[in-house]
């Protein structure tokens, strides 16, 4: 994923994206969900490769790696997500490149870095979610460790991917030259982690944001609500007047924030009670009453549906090849570059031939 959201973020901005793939099967995103009926392209396939153009090569063949070298000679950026040091077993590394083509901008990603014990360990998002100690962070130590239900690592690794790539072109426009860009999903959890991380290496102290007192996810008669009772003069009296009881800072097991978290078991034990007594609508209206920071939890279907993922106009729909397209699109608005899918997710080799011919043309051009 960590490539394919970098390219694509480029893509739906402008930039004309090649995507080289193996013959026969191409992607393995195109077969993610293996039951889809015939001739239909993958869902996760198309959430990814929008806009872009698809062509096949077999790398064994000497004349399709020379294709590949006559490209990056007219390329401004080359991306790829292998492991460390495969690119440079197919004589395609950052040196084999730039000595081609100086302007270049390499960008590679790797699961844990170029180099390091980890180096050349398969990358995945779940291992990097237990290296970097994402997992092992809950909101309770009584919750079980488990992997989280997104792709975080991936998600966040390919936007900075997408960030290197465009400083890199800035720099570029200041001394000419390309360069390498490396990102791993591991530096991406960490970077995630850069409060807590910091409080750890100039305190020795554990901070979880999830863990606070006053905060957390509670079941309602209908459903579930979450809560954060932070940013208020008396967080604790705000919640108790919502939800109809006696200030609980009157009971001296809750007097302080120190005495709230000594508790924090006992005090969410009758938040827990209060809540499963009404619905989530009820709730919310009395939490929003005493301006109190709280949402419903949402299946992503529901999120999909809501009237604000509509206003935000974040699902973003055209023809495809054989099916109806319909995706989640660029979480980035700006006003004189909308986001539209303006070549649908091309089937694998659509776009062969006519790169192959562009690329004569060029060759043409630069001998004449």
């Amino acid at each position: 994923m960590m490539g394919p959201v970098a390219t694509q973020m480029l893509a739906d901005y402008g930039a004309d994206v090649i995507k080289i793939e193996k013959p026969g099967t191409g992607d393995l995103s195109r077969t993610a969900f293996p039951n889809d009926p015939a001739g239909l392209t993958g869902p996760v396939f198309c959430s990814l490769n929008r806009n872009k153009r698809s062509i096949v090569l077999d790398l064994r063949k000497p004349e399709d790696r020379d294709f590949v070298i006559a490209l990056a000679r007219n390329a401004d950026v080359v991306v790829n997500n292998f492991r460390a040091g495969v690119m440079e077993r197919l004589g395609f590394g950052y040196e084999d490149l730039a000595k081609i083509n100086p302007r270049l901008i390499y960008a590679v990603g790797t699961g844990f870095g170029l180099e390091g014990p980890y180096a050349h360990k398969g990358g995945q998002d779940v291992l990097a979610q237990a290296l970097s100690g994402v997992m092992h962070r809950r909101s309770n130590d009584d919750q079980p460790l488990a992997v989280h239900a997104t792709t975080f690592a991936d998600y966040s690794a390919g936007m900075h991917m997408v960030q290197g790539v465009l400083l890199a072109i800035l720099q570029r426009q200041k001394t000419g030259r390309g360069q390498r860009i490396a990102v791993s999903l591991y530096d991406s959890m960490l970077a995630a982690q850069t409060q807590e991380a910091a409080a750890q290496l100039m305190r020795g102290r554990e901070v979880n944001w999830g863990a606070m007192p006053l905060s957390g996810v509670f079941e309602t008669s209908d459903g579930a609500l979450v809560m954060v009772g932070a940013f208020k003069a008396d967080p604790l009296g705000d919640i108790s007047n919502a939800l109809g009881i006696d200030h609980l800072g009157q009971d001296a097991r809750f007097a302080s924030f120190a005495d709230q978290v000594a508790n924090k078991q006992a005090l969410q034990a009758i938040f827990r009670d209060r809540f499963r007594s009404g619905s989530t609508a009820h709730w919310l209206a009395r939490l929003e009453a005493q301006d109190l920071l709280c949402a419903p939890v949402k299946s992503l279907a529901e999120a999909l549906a809501d009237e604000q993922t509509l206003v935000n106009a974040m699902i973003i729909e055209a023809d495809g090849e054989v099916e109806r397209i319909r995706v989640v699109g660029s979480p980035i608005h700006m006003s004189d570059a909308p986001v539209e899918i303006r070549i649908a997710p091309p089937s694998l080799g659509r776009d062969t031939d006519q790169v192959r011919a562009e690329l004569a043309a060029l060759t043409i051009r630069a001998a004449e």
